[in-house]
C-alpha cells in the first residue's frame, strides 16, 4: 500500500460519508430554514420551535432513504474489503 491508495481509500470513505449523510442533512437544514423564516416574520423567537420538525423529517427521511443510505455504505465496505484482498 503506497501513499496514492491511502488517499483514494481516504476520497472514498469521505464521499460515502458526504452521500451517506445528505439525505439526513438536506431535510434538516431545509426545514431548519422554514422555522426560522416563520419565527422571523412572527417574531417569535422560541428557541426550542426548531427541534421536533427537524428530529421528525429527519426521521422520516432516513426511513424513506434507509435503502440508499445502506448501499452507499455497502459499496465502500466492498471497496476496502476488494482492496484488502488483492493488496491494493
Amino acid at each position: 500500500m503506497n501513499e496514492a491508495d491511502a488517499l483514494d481509500l481516504v476520497r472514498n470513505a469521505i464521499w460515502a460519508i458526504i452521500v451517506g449523510a445528505a439525505p439526513a442533512i438536506v431535510p434538516a437544514m431545509i426545514v431548519g430554514v422554514t422555522i426560522a423564516l416563520m419565527q422571523a416574520l412572527t417574531q417569535v423567537q422560541e428557541v426550542t420551535l426548531t427541534f421536533i420538525p427537524k428530529i421528525v423529517a429527519i426521521l422520516v427521511m432516513i426511513v424513506i432513504a434507509g435503502p440508499f443510505i445502506g448501499a452507499q455504505i455497502y459499496a465502500f465496505t466492498a471497496l476496502a474489503y476488494s482492496h484488502i484482498e488483492t493488496g491494493f
